[in-house]
Formats: structure tokens, sequence, C-alpha cells
């Protein structure tokens, strides 16, 4: 059973490896020392925390977990005119079992009721982005490295 709670400060250990194994592929052909990589990773994550805290004030922030073990983060901004995914992100183990794709789903169906586009910034390379085209996402700015995606209640069904 998949559930969400907001995170804590106790979190935040875990939050960096959610982070840093989303950068593993990237980093992997990096001439860097693992000591070098964690110290890279480790400051990466707190800039990032730092001004999702900073600039998402009143966005949920929740920790994703199964069966009451921690795997994984759902940031969201819920704001007038449109519900923004600041991050998705699950543990290498967790990934490709169904479980972002619930989450999404269910983000989906409340902005369906809501008459509220979802919007969400991914990396090129990201490998979510499939999934994100077979929900009905569409390109709405190509911004370089990401890519701007938006998905409208009046698009494809989502079932």
């Amino acid at each position: 059973m998949t559930t969400l709670r907001p995170i804590s400060e106790s979190d935040l250990v875990f939050l960096e490896r959610v982070y840093a194994s989303t950068r593993a592929e990237e980093l992997a052909p990096v001439p860097w020392t693992e000591a070098q990589k964690t110290a890279f990773l480790s400051h990466q994550f707190a800039a990032q925390h730092a001004h999702y805290q900073r600039h998402y004030v009143g966005s949920e922030f929740l920790v994703v977990e199964e069966e009451g073990r921690p795997v994984g983060r759902f940031y969201v901004a819920r704001w007038t005119a449109e519900i923004r995914i600041i991050d998705i992100a699950l543990i290498p183990e967790a990934r490709g079992r169904g479980i972002g794709e619930a989450l999404l789903r269910g983000l989906l169906a409340e902005a369906r009721e809501l008459g509220k586009p979802v919007t969400i910034h991914v990396e090129r390379q990201n490998r979510a982005l499939r999934l994100y085209e077979r929900l009905g996402f569409g390109l709405e700015e190509d911004k370089g490295v990401y890519l701007f995606l938006k998905w409208r209640p009046g698009g494809p069904s989502v079932r």
C-alpha cells in the first residue's frame, strides 16, 4: 500500500539519497572519486531543497511510503490557475512498479475535477518522459535541458 506524508527534518538523509539516485547515471562517467561525487550530490541536494522551500512556500512536500517504508518524494504546488509537479522521484528499487504512475493518475484525477492543468519541468533525458506523454502531457515549451510539459483537463482520458 502506497501512502504519502509530509516531509520532516528527519527525512533529509533519505531525501538526499533519493536525489542522489536520480543523478547516478549522469555522474557515472565523471572521473571523480566516490567521495567527490557524494560531496557534490550533497551540495546539490542542499541547494535544491533550499530553493524548493524558498520558492514554493505553501506547497506539499511529501514522502512516498510503501508499506510504511520510504521509497520516494512527491512535491506538488496547488496554485489558482494550475497544479505544478515540483518533483517526483523514487529510489531505484521502487521504480518501474507503477507507484509513480499511480501518484500521477491520482493528481490528474484531482486536476480534472478542479478543471486545472498540471505542469512539470522534465529533463530531456528523463526516462519518465514516455510516462508523461502516455498520460497526456504535451510539450508546452522547450527550455533547453528541460522540457516544460502541460496536461490539460479536457485532454485524453487517463484511465
